[in-house]
């Protein structure tokens, strides 16, 4: 299981979102063997006036939250950080500098999907990738 946030302003994010969203979800099916079928992105697109961010970002300053159940290897985790950083500058022209990205992770018994605690469900993939 794997939800993903995506933050950014508003005049950046809302007309490239879509193709983001395909891009972001690429990078999570070749790093973690992810199933192609599985996607829960969320953009929140903010106004100038919402969005505080450090020194020496410029206005395409994007923020990825990726939250997932506990189990892929640190190798997998890192592959995912590099191939955003790589697809997203290639495909959108937002440097690294602009870009910034967390996991978190957590026991499956902490997630709830389908009328289940998370770790009552036999999956259809592997989580230790």
């Amino acid at each position: 299981m794997a939800q993903i946030k995506i933050y950014g302003l508003r005049s950046n994010l809302s007309s490239i979102r879509a193709e983001l969203s395909e891009v972001i979800h690429s990078c999570v099916v070749d790093a973690l063997a992810y199933p192609k079928d599985k996607r829960a992105h969320r953009f929140l697109l903010l106004e100038k006036e919402d969005f505080y961010y450090p020194e020496g970002r410029t206005d395409r300053y994007t923020i990825i939250e990726i939250s997932m159940i506990i189990g892929r290897s640190t190798e997998a985790k890192k592959r995912l950080i590099n191939l955003l950083f790589e697809r997203i500058e290639k495909s959108f022209g937002i440097s690294p500098t602009d870009l910034e990205m967390t996991i978190s992770e957590t026991p499956a018994h902490n997630w709830g999907f389908r009328g289940k605690p998370g770790d009552e469900h036999v999956l259809n993939y592997r989580i230790d990738v």
